[in-house]
């Protein structure tokens, strides 16, 4: 027996060595695969990277972005997002990622722990269809145009955010409507711990709108005007007609809610 421990003693350096080898051997070769679960889990399958490749270390994937977490009109955008991962932080519980896509205006980084999560300044051009996975009248208006969004550091605890998210609709365009452009617009959201609120205005265009909204719950509410420019009111009174119930002459009420 003592013979039998004193070359375990021996050997435990050794085991110990082999087994740290392959501990960090398994660690360095973690597929892409492995994290990629963890952005639709966090967005609540707004945001997904699909068809993964690399290592968690260094990879890509394609970048999803959905409407709604039942993934319904999910629009994929071109091109694939790159990504690097520091490997010490991993020791004390944190991610550290460095992103970067082609459609990005630069780098972000995403810091995360077991308590939130930290998502640093950015801002991403997406397809106008994005918006028709909202529902009406979006789906029924077809939308071109380009789609910009731009946000603050934002910031994830448990269920809370905070941060503020800026949607540019530029020169949109709609397939039942002659006028083009018909108008460029902004949507502000404002992440306030459980609750957000949006407001919606124009910058330019013969189409007017506006309004104002809540996101609670992931229950999206909203209210607001459509209106016409004298200029194009006889042009677009078949669109506002479409938008909402009329107020006036020149304008509708717009109410969505999902």
């Amino acid at each position: 027996m003592t013979l039998f421990w004193r070359r375990m003693g021996h050997a435990l350096p050794w085991l110990t060595v082999g087994s740290a080898a392959v501990c960090v051997t398994l660690l360095v070769m973690l597929p892409a695969a492995w994290i990629t679960p963890q952005f639709a889990k966090a967005s609540g399958a707004r945001v997904s990277l699909v068809e993964p490749a690399g290592s968690l270390w260094h990879g890509s994937a394609t970048l999803m972005l959905a409407p709604g977490a039942d993934r319904q009109n999910a629009t994929v955008l071109p091109g694939r997002i790159e990504w690097t991962t520091a490997f010490w932080p991993l020791f004390v519980g944190r991610l550290h990622m460095r992103m970067q896509h082609g459609s990005m205006t630069g780098p972000i980084m995403l810091d995360a722990t077991r308590n939130g999560a930290t998502l640093t300044s950015g801002s991403l051009l997406v397809p106008a269809s994005l918006l028709t996975g909202l529902g009406a009248p979006f789906n029924t208006l077809d939308l071109q145009g380009d789609v910009r969004l731009a946000w603050t550091d934002l910031r994830i605890i448990g269920r809370q955010s905070y941060g503020q998210l800026t949607v540019v609709l530029s020169d949109m365009a709609s397939r039942v409507s002659r006028v083009r452009p018909l108008g460029s617009y902004k949507v502000v959201f404002a992440a306030q711990g459980e609750s957000a609120t949006l407001a919606l205005t124009t910058t330019k265009g013969p189409l007017l709108l506006e309004g104002t909204g809540t996101l609670n719950d992931a229950r999206v509410m909203f209210s607001g005007t459509a209106r016409a420019a004298p200029a194009e009111r006889d042009n677009l009174i078949g669109l506002l007609n479409l938008l909402g119930r009329r107020i006036d002459d020149d304008t509708v009420a717009l109410a969505f809610a999902r």
